[in-house]
């Protein structure tokens, strides 16, 4: 579990991080979204346990960041994905991650089997013996991917893990991650790719220097924008309008294009009666479905748009 309290981070007359309180279950899959500088990076620095905070506290797995033999602890069941891939661009992949994975005390045998599942998995195996400063940029993130599990981390730290990946490399990460989740893995992902946050998260972060929304993308969802129904139909008329308007659990509702965008208390309970209340007067239903708002409407609610 991760937890901070009021974690604030000043950059001489720079605030970073504001007054930053949440949780993170184990097992979870959180996703930190938000604009350049807004405090994602500085975030993670923190409970890593690279930078120390200049006020609030924060707990890793019950370890206090700011304590220092827990801080020792804490590097050891983490593993960290930073910005850059920071690699020994001399040494082969294999030895890159031969090299880290002694600094966690693996065996041999352990070291020979996690590199050999991680690059096989990454689809890096065939270029083990190259030295990384002949890889792309894809395939330096790749290599600094693995570097992050090769000792099987509890906790992982990935801040932006597809960026420079091409669509099919960034797919092979997020069904890796994927399989990660399944095995019960926390993991914190700083991303501003909104579809990939959408795809793998349990609980969403929108920050902007102080923590603006927190909950699972469904959650947030229904915060800002409540339940509604659309109800596409044929032979809609201003009169059918006018009947699901007087529904007394109906709050809005708009008529555009053949669909029907109606706003509401309990869709579970009251779409049959709007449903029934439309077909006694002649409409033909096609589709009815719930309106969902994806992380972008979310983001840029929050956020704002461009300016």
């Amino acid at each position: 579990m991760i937890e901070t309290v009021e974690l604030t981070k000043n950059f001489k007359e720079v605030t970073a991080v504001e007054d930053l309180t949440m949780t993170i279950k184990d097992g979870e899959v959180f996703g930190f979204i938000g604009p350049n500088g807004a405090g994602k990076t500085t975030t993670v620095r923190m409970l890593c346990c690279l930078i120390s905070p200049s006020r609030g506290s924060a707990f890793v797995n019950g370890m206090d960041i700011a304590h220092p033999n827990d801080r020792i602890k804490i590097r050891g069941i983490i593993g960290l994905l930073p910005e850059t891939p920071g690699l020994y661009e001399s040494l082969s992949a294999q030895r890159n991650l031969d090299f880290f994975a002694q600094l966690y005390g693996l065996s041999s045998t352990v070291r020979d089997r996690r590199i050999k599942e991680l690059l096989t998995t990454l689809d890096v195996w065939d270029r083990r013996n190259d030295p990384v400063a002949k890889f792309s940029k894809g395939m330096k993130q790749k290599i600094a991917i693995a570097r992050a599990l090769v000792h099987e981390p509890e906790i992982l730290f990935l801040d932006e893990p597809t960026s420079g990946l091409d669509p099919q490399a960034s797919l092979t990460v997020r069904n890796y991650l994927l399989d990660l989740k399944k095995e019960g893995r926390t993991i914190f992902l700083n991303t501003h790719n909104l579809d990939e946050a959408e795809k793998l998260c349990d609980k969403i972060g929108v920050i902007q220097r102080n923590l603006l929304a927190l909950g699972s993308p469904e959650e947030l969802s229904s915060k800002f924008w409540g339940k509604a129904t659309v109800i596409e139909a044929r032979s809609l008329t201003p009169e059918m309008v006018r009947a699901v308007e007087s529904i007394p659990s109906v709050r809005r509702v708009d008529l555009a294009e053949g669909k029907l965008l109606v706003e509401l208390d309990r869709p579970d309970l009251n779409n049959p009666l709007i449903v029934r209340t439309l077909v006694e007067r002649g409409a033909e239903i096609e589709y009815v479905s719930e309106l969902k708002h994806g992380l972008e409407d979310i983001y840029l609610k929050l956020i704002g748009g461009p300016r």
